[in-house]
């Protein structure tokens, strides 16, 4: 049996995180814990449930059938190792399967299998909703423009742009 979540503690109103009240990168850590929590919860039960890079490794699998691993662990900022745990956990639970590429015996090509086709067309149905469910308090509008903002951001980062 779960316990009820806990009562938060009071917190005056007027309280001030220092240095961090100007900052972005402490609102961007901040949403993204509770954004991740809350995301969690609505894929309770799934096999990407829990855990960062499973859901855009899952799509990108999807979407680019014979993807490497190297290119996907770019994208979601994984180390090789780290990247390596993610893709043991999807090919163990079926949601991917490696092959040896055809052009480089070293290097591996990842392919979705049935189950995780199935799963990557209920994670894009949950994804969109929970992010707008999420994020209803802020207008539309704003939404693009901070999307935009922060889809530049990304793209810099990662070398897109």
């Amino acid at each position: 049996m779960s316990k009820p979540p806990a009562k938060p503690p009071t917190i005056p109103q007027d309280i001030n995180i220092d240095v961090l009240e100007d900052t972005l990168s402490f609102y961007i850590r901040t949403v993204n814990i509770a954004v991740s929590r809350d995301l969690d919860e609505r894929l309770e039960g799934l096999d990407v449930a829990k855990g960062t890079g499973k859901i855009t490794t899952l799509l990108l699998v999807d979407d680019y059938p014979g993807i490497r691993p190297s290119v996907i662990a770019h994208l979601i900022l994984r180390d090789r190792s780290a990247m390596g745990r993610l893709i043991d956990q999807m090919v163990d639970h079926g949601l991917i399967r490696r092959e040896v590429s055809p052009e480089d015996s070293r290097a591996q090509e990842l392919y979705i299998t049935e189950t995780g086709a199935a799963l990557a067309v209920k994670v894009r149905d949950i994804v969109p909703k929970q992010s707008r469910d999420f994020f209803s308090f802020i207008p539309e509008d704003e939404q693009k423009l901070l999307i935009d903002i922060l889809r530049r951001a990304y793209r810099r980062i990662v070398g897109l742009s």
